[in-house]
């Protein structure tokens, strides 16, 4: 008898290839099921639509991207480094998730309209909140590195971030992860008490 959980995941799997290479919109759930080898009717009974197939990718990417990020806060030296720790965690999900075209989330935003006023959209929901996940704690760290405007600070980075996912979608600058870690040092050391950026540790950019 097949695991269900198998399954699932299998279904994921797919959809998660399929919709961040070939495209959101462009990709039937007949696709998907062909790709997972399951009956469309055992993707229907997992998910119930394509729109709770794409949330549920997207919450499992989104849980996997935080466990990547609590690992490098966790490892950084500091507290400037652990506000840097955003770039290492993007290079150490990278090479561990599946291969996708680019970042699941902006994909998603570009190809799906925005809802109107008062209209609830679980997927754009949980597109804010990823958003939401990457403004809080960058805040939360720049105070905790005693950055002078930590909103500031968290905001910039924020950008750094997504100029890093845009760069890897289109392969310039070349090592934006590097660059970003560099610039990111450079700003938090002319914004933290004391002045000096903090310097490179060993496995570092």
């Amino acid at each position: 008898m097949a695991d269900p959980q198998h399954t699932r995941d299998r279904i994921l799997d797919a959809a998660e290839n399929l919709f961040f290479h070939e495209g959101i919109t462009t990709t039937g759930v007949d696709r998907v099921a062909a790709r997972a080898g399951v009956a469309i009717v055992t993707l229907y009974k997992h998910f119930g639509s394509k729109d709770n197939l794409l949330r549920e990718v997207l919450t499992r990417r989104l849980h996997a991207w935080t466990r990547h990020w609590d690992d490098a806060v966790a490892a950084a030296p500091c507290p400037q480094e652990r506000l840097v720790a955003i770039f290492d965690a993007v290079e150490t999900f990278r090479a561990s998730s599946g291969p996708t075209q680019w970042c699941c989330f902006l994909a998603t935003a570009s190809e799906r309209p925005t809802p109107g006023d008062g209209i609830s959209d679980p997927v754009f929901e949980l597109i804010h909140q990823d958003t939401q996940l990457v403004t809080e704690r960058l805040a939360e760290l720049a105070r905790e590195a005693r950055c002078q405007d930590p909103a500031t600070v968290a905001a910039t980075l924020l950008l750094l971030y997504n100029g890093v996912l845009a760069s890897l979608l289109r392969g310039a600058p070349s090592d934006p992860i590097t660059r970003a870690r560099v610039t990111a040092r450079l700003l938090i050391g002319s914004c933290t008490d004391g002045g000096a950026p903090p310097t490179t540790t060993a496995g570092s950019g």
